[in-house]
């Protein structure tokens, strides 16, 4: 059935208007067996039923066919006028039509104002129907029909107005429902992309800081083995050991990434010193480089031991790379405001400005995940300083 004024009804008033559909097929029932079978032969007669049928028709078409060409929702509303207009000419029983098929000026006028002109035209054409059948202006017709019929479509308007009202509004309700679901639609899936990025991103950084870091161990320590196989073969040996040691721990850490994605990288067991202290022997003994370490005994929770191991195994790399230095040092204190970090070298320095890479940048988005920071200074020729620091309250 056609929307009341172009709004979608909701469940109530389509329940509804299916009952005043019911009505209206008895109505015209009705009316149709009454004019057959009561109402005395005659033309007004066969009239009245010519008009009646042209009314049943239109709704048939119209109710049964709504998208057809020919009948549209206006024609109805035209052919119901002139069918109530020539009804209140010829007998004086055409008020039941009007009061059943008011809705249908809502149902079908599409827009409250077209709704309105229809309703109009109808009461115009009964009215005048009913003077010219009365032969003037009677005492009749203004103290029954024209008050009558005044209060009829009056109410039928109010009523009218307020249910278009209420499914505008519940047509607006729907839509703005609509909206929001699709927006929560769309920032769960920015959710979930965001998710994925920062996973992957996590990832990267874990298998830059655990991975990388020990297969460019493996390529250093390979090569240098193989260069001292003739003159050095007690230090192969050593470097050989150190590759296997450090695949083995590769593999421990994949392993670790693959089994248990939400905490890789486990720090080893002990305090955060013990843990440096071990990753510090190993650089030495691999470089042959000096380094001097002031490790304090801290307890500290596991993020922040993870978060420390890997800055310093970062800084190690890129003074095993980069730096041709001869002596590292490494700092770890307590301080009033936090866990602190210093790693030192005296090699050749670089512009910090300039530098990019993968690993700065993650040391600093770990240590902004704990509400630390990183502060990285150098110089060509003065060698680099790290310091990380770890707010406080991030201790346990």
């Amino acid at each position: 059935m056609t929307a009341l004024a172009g709004a979608t009804p909701d469940a109530l008033w389509a329940t509804s208007l299916r009952r005043w559909n019911t009505v209206c097929w008895l109505l015209f029932a009705v009316m149709a067996v009454g004019l057959v079978a009561i109402d005395r032969p005659g033309g007004s007669k066969y009239v009245a039923l010519v008009l009646l049928g042209g009314v049943v028709l239109s709704y048939a078409v119209l109710d049964r066919f709504p998208a057809n060409p020919v009948v549209r929702p206006h024609v109805y509303l035209s052919v119901l006028v002139i069918a109530l207009g020539g009804l209140a000419y010829l007998r004086g029983n055409y008020a039941a039509l009007f009061m059943v098929t008011l809705p249908h000026y809502w149902m079908f006028g599409r827009t409250p104002k077209a709704s309105m002109v229809f309703l109009g035209l109808a009461t115009a054409a009964t009215l005048a129907a009913t003077v010219l059948r009365q032969d003037g202006w009677t005492v009749e017709f203004f103290t029954e029909t024209l008050v009558s019929t005044v209060l009829v479509v009056a109410v039928g308007a109010l009523i009218g107005l307020w249910a278009h009202s209420v499914v505008g509004q519940s047509a607006e309700r729907a839509r703005l429902i609509t909206e929001l679901e699709a927006t929560q639609a769309e920032l769960s899936e920015a959710h979930t992309r965001q998710g994925a990025a920062d996973e992957r991103e996590r990832m990267a950084r874990e298998i830059h800081d655990t991975l990388a870091q020990g297969f460019a161990s493996i390529i250093v320590l390979a090569e240098a083995a193989r260069a001292g196989l003739g003159s050095d073969p007690a230090r192969s040996a050593q470097q050989l050991r150190s590759i296997e040691s450090t695949a083995r721990e590769n593999l421990a850490e994949a392993r670790e990434l693959v089994g248990s994605p939400q905490r890789p990288g486990q720090a080893a067991a002990g305090s955060v010193a013990q843990t440096l202290r071990r990753t510090l022997d190993r650089f030495a003994e691999d470089t042959g480089l000096t380094v001097d370490a002031d490790l304090a005994d801290l307890e500290c929770d596991q993020q922040t031991r993870i978060a420390l191991l890997r800055c310093t195994q970062e800084s190690l790399a890129n003074v095993r790379k980069h730096a041709r230095a001869s002596t590292v040092g490494v700092v770890l204190a307590r301080q009033p405001y936090g866990v602190e970090l210093e790693i030192t070298d005296d090699g050749t320095g670089f512009v910090v400005e300039s530098s990019s890479g993968f690993g700065l940048d993650g040391m600093r988005k770990r240590l902004a995940e704990l509400g630390g920071r990183l502060t990285v200074t150098s110089s060509l020729g003065d060698g680099t300083r790290v310091l990380a620091l770890i707010p406080q309250g991030v201790q346990s």
